[in-house]
């Protein structure tokens, strides 16, 4: 590559050094008596014609001179970086070079100069040609030497230590060596240059003691070959071209005319200097471009140039009005000594002012590579790649622009972007930057917005279903409200979903897509702490559309047997059947969750067709309730609301409900309260057999046990829609059977009357009487009544209700009634209590017989003596033998059969007769209660409250002697 396509630069601020006004630095840098020059460890080592060294300091001032040699002139000078070892190399063409390493650090013996560690003559067979090129490793334990007749000697050993050297020829050529240099690595190479080739010589390692190799046919001059630290590559620089040699040989090569005296590597430049072509010697005499190396030429003009071989730019270039003499490097800058005796001081500017050079030539691709070389913070690094995408909005170029803003994105204001592309001509690239904002996790709202409403405007589907699907992070609720506001329904039931966002997922399925079967299923999948408050929220919409399934779910989830549903597992066939041409749209498809709606229920006609098995079935459920979360049922009560609207689906949920074995007993009532007036509405709303069918549920409902349905509702719901079997129930159970007759009579009900009468009466006396009254009250009635009046004298007859005048009396009331219609009970009448006063009679007569013979009995008892004739006891029915025992009611017994002893003395004793005692003794304990009931008034009035027969009652309490004066005599003998 030429370096004519290379750009060129002025990185460089040149600065001419002022030396100090001081006699000890002007000999130094005096062209008669400098010699060599050599740079490290912060000073400037120079060496002069008579053998002596003299160390500068950064300002230039000599801090030490010391005798080095003491003959010849000092032509080569190193100092070993890091350390303070110098090594000097003097030369007399009388003698062989003498080498010595000098220790800075430490002092000599003699002059009070550094020490010398160790002298060295360097042998060249005894030929006497000058050194042109030295080259040593950096712990001096191998030297190399080249010469001007061609020779290369090799010194190896101690040299620090002084323990000793051994030195070769390694190298003999016709041609002068114009360059030496090492290259370490697992083999030591000696890179070796002459006028006409360049060399390689393996010393130390793999292939040692192996010729040269001859990697190339073109030599260079002296001082035309330096070494890359970084890289260990050779560089050699020759009249037409650079060219650089690593291990494998020739690397890659730069075309540069015109002669070169001096290279040398700063950082990563490459330092030139070149003398002008008019004094170059011709290239055809090599050995006069080695004498012309060496040359003084006081007028000429050299020009020196700092090259950036990587990124391929010339970082400074300059003309210089003499010719060079020394090319150093020392604290961060470059120096250069022309032979008039001027120091030039070459300084690198900052990089930010390289770049702002870079930016005033709009050179933003080199800035990029030049930064990114340099290693500069992101920060630094996506301004420049800002700027270059301003340059390129400017020019037009705006694909181009929007890649370099795209990777500025982590140090850019979104803002700044934005506004250069919100025309409509560039809304693809405002799209491709709002998406890198997203993956960089730096969007905003308003970015997420903007985003969607591009995809919106450019109607692109696919982009959107991307951008939602790849994870990329963004304000969730931002993304579904610009989904929903553009129609893309689908997509924002996809993210809803993937976020858990369930209220939106139904929100969005119920308000947007109406797919309200869709909305139930997923409810239907949750968890039930999420399904409940779903449910109950869109509760009235689910129970409008999908009236079946939603009356299933919320009697499943108030029965406590909810189970979330679980995907089943589809056929490919059916998978194909349902796929279509908007497949693509349901992003639900993509979300590996539970909530993922994969079949519908079957219709009546497919479910024919599946098999399943019993076992199945079984399995099924087993893994259901294994699986099944335990949740808190809540109050049925808190779904009224919902089926506030659709009564028969409230009805299927009560009576659903009401079907559980355990209920509370408050929601009891509250279910059967309002299933009751559910019922009556319904019969209401009807006509004919279907209102009768809802009125005999009513009934059936309040006829049940144990019902817990207040009195109070079931007559106000009963009354409210005019259903009298509500309120006929009511008074059944709470025992107002007369007042249910009278709401018959009250509205002239003769039949319902006649029912209510046949049906209570027998419980219920008191309605004969008050239907006599009733049926007796107008014709009209009296004609409905019919045969049944005949029917309530009979029973009133029968049973003693009324008494016949008090049947009269109340039949005088109105002029409806006959003696006609009255003539047969009154014969009846008369007739009964004749054959009772009859009866009675005769009953008297008895009563009276008896109490005399009774009386008579008695008396004799008392007064006569009585005859035993008995023979036989009558216990065992043995003949009787003494000792025997007599009662006066005729039983005799043997003594031993009594089971009782006679004691003659004793008075007191009292003998009952065994077969009589029992009936005396009942007779005794009734007398007892007799006397003691006496007392108990409140018997007596609760026998009368509820006695038929009254004068009865009465007559019999008197029997008794509840109404008797107690006697002293009795009171005393209870007492005892």
């Amino acid at each position: 590559m030429a370096l004519t396509s290379w750009k060129t630069f002025n990185f460089f601020d040149v600065t001419e050094v002022k030396l100090p006004e001081d006699p000890s630095t002007s000999i130094a840098f005096d062209s008669n008596d400098f010699s060599s020059i050599c740079s490290g460890s912060d000073n400037l080592f120079i060496g002069s014609n008579d053998g002596n060294v003299r160390i500068l300091n950064q300002a230039f001032k000599v801090l030490r001179t010391f005798k080095a040699h003491d003959v010849g002139s000092i032509t080569h000078i190193k100092q070993v970086e890091g350390t303070a070892l110098l090594v000097t190399i003097a030369e007399n063409l009388s003698n062989e070079p003498t080498l010595k390493v000098w220790a800075l650090d430490q002092a000599g013996k003699k002059n009070g100069g550094p020490k010398c560690l160790s002298t060295l003559s360097i042998h060249n067979g005894r030929k006497q040609f000058p050194i042109s090129a030295f080259a040593a490793l950096h712990d001096l334990s191998q030297l190399a030497v080249g010469f001007g007749n061609g020779a290369v000697t090799v010194v190896r050993g101690d040299l620090i230590h002084d323990r000793g050297a051994k030195q070769r020829t390694v190298f003999e050529s016709e041609e002068p060596i114009t360059g030496i240099e090492f290259r370490e690595g697992p083999n030591t190479t000696l890179y070796i240059a002459t006028t006409g080739r360049i060399l390689t010589l393996t010393i130390t390692g793999k292939g040692q003691g192996q010729p040269a190799k001859n990697l190339e046919d073109t030599g260079c001059g002296v001082g035309c070959m330096t070494v890359d630290q970084e890289t260990g590559d050779v560089i050699v620089v020759r009249d037409d071209a650079i060219y650089s040699y690593g291990a494998t040989g020739r690397g890659p090569s730069f075309a540069y005319e015109g002669p070169k005296q001096l290279v040398s590597i700063f950082r990563n430049y490459l330092a030139l200097v070149s003398p002008p072509k008019s004094s170059s010697p011709s290239k055809s005499s090599a050995i006069g471009r080695f004498v012309s190396g060496r040359a003084d030429a006081l007028f000429d003009m050299s020009t020196f140039a700092l090259l950036d071989t990587d990124l391929k730019y010339v970082a400074h270039t300059e003309t210089i009005s003499s010719r060079v003499r020394v090319l150093f490097i020392e604290w961060g800058d470059i120096f250069l000594l022309t032979v008039d005796g001027k120091l030039f001081r070459y300084h690198e500017k900052s990089l930010q002012q390289k770049l702002e050079i870079l930016f005033q030539r709009d050179l933003y691709v080199l800035a990029i590579t030049f930064a990114q070389k340099a290693g500069v913070d992101a920060t630094q690094r996506n301004l420049i790649l800002r700027r270059y995408g301003d340059y390129l909005y400017r020019k037009g170029d705006y694909d181009t622009a929007m890649q370099q803003y795209l990777k500025a994105i982590d140090n850019t204001e979104p803002s700044q972007v934005i506004r250069k592309f919100l025309d409509s001509q560039r809304i693809n690239n405002l799209i491709e930057y709002l998406e890198e904002l997203h993956e960089h996790d730096k969007a905003t709202v308003d970015h997420t917005t903007l985003l969607l409403n591009c995809y919106a405007k450019l109607k692109d589907t696919d982009k959107l279903e991307t951008f939602i699907k790849s994870g990329t992070n963004f304000d969730l609720d931002t993304a579904i409200s610009m989904c929903r506001q553009g129609g893309y329904y689908g997509q924002a039931v996809f993210l809803a979903k993937k976020n858990s966002e369930h209220d939106l997922v139904v929100d969005i399925l119920i308000e947007d897509s109406q797919r309200y079967d869709e909305a139930l299923d997923y409810v239907w999948r949750l968890a039930p702490d999420l399904a409940y408050p779903l449910l109950m929220k869109y509760a009235r919409v689910l129970l409008e559309h999908c009236s079946k399934d939603a009356t299933q779910l919320f009697i499943d989830f108030y029965t406590g047997a909810y189970r979330p549903k679980k995907d089943t597992q589809e056929t490919a066939q059916d998978g194909a059947a349902r796929a279509g041409p908007m497949a693509v749209q349901n992003l639900a498809s993509f979300i590996p969750l539970p909530y993922r709606q994969v079949s519908m229920a079957p219709s009546p006609a497919a479910a024919g067709n599946q098999q399943i098995t019993s076992q199945d079935f079984d399995s099924a459920a087993a893994e259901a309730a294994t699986t099944a979360e335990e949740y808190d049922i809540p109050k049925p009560r808190t779904a009224f609301l919902s089926f506030a609207d659709h009564p028969p689906e409230f009805i299927v949920f009560l009576e659903a409900c009401l079907a559980q074995a355990e209920v509370d007993e408050t929601d009891k009532n509250d279910m059967y309260t309002t299933l009751f007036g559910l019922y009556l509405e319904s019969a209401r709303s009807r006509k004919g057999v279907d209102r009768e069918e809802w009125e005999a549920k009513a009934k059936r409902l309040i006829d049940l046990k144990d019902i817990p349905i207040e009195s109070s509702d079931v007559l106000l719901l009963s009354h409210l829609s005019n259903f009298e079997d509500g309120t006929v129930v009511v008074r059944e159970q709470q025992g107002l059977r007369f007042d249910i007759f009278r709401s018959y009579t009250s509205v002239n009900d003769t039949y319902g009357a006649i029912k209510a009468l046949r049906k209570y009466g027998p419980e219920e006396p008191q309605l004969y009487p008050a239907a006599l009254a009733y049926f007796t009250s107008s014709p009209k009635i009296l004609e409905e009544a019919g045969s049944e009046l005949d029917v309530v004298l009979k029973k009133i007859e029968e049973d003693g209700l009324m008494a016949p005048l008090q049947v009269i009396q109340t039949l005088s009331t109105t002029a409806v009634a006959t003696m006609g219609m009255i003539k047969k009970y009154l014969s009846q009448t008369i007739e009964k209590e004749g054959k009772e006063i009859s009866n009675n009679r005769r009953l008297i007569e008895s009563y009276r017989s008896e109490t005399e013979a009774k009386r008579k009995d008695m008396d004799d008892l008392a007064h006569k003596s009585a005859v035993f004739q008995t023979r036989r006891c009558s216990a065992c029915g043995g003949s009787l033998d003494l000792p025997t025992v007599h009662f006066l009611c005729k039983h005799s017994f043997h003594q031993r059969c009594l089971n009782q002893p006679i004691n003659d003395d004793d008075d007191q004793q009292e003998l009952q007769c065994p077969q009589c005692a029992p009936a005396n003794n009942n007779i005794r304990a009734f007398r007892r209660a007799q006397i003691e009931s006496a007392d108990r008034h409140e018997m007596f009035l609760d026998a009368l409250r509820y006695s038929r027969d009254r004068f009865g009652t009465i007559g019999e309490f008197f029997g008794r002697g509840v109404m008797a004066v107690p006697s002293t005599t009795t009171t005393t003998t209870m007492t005892e």
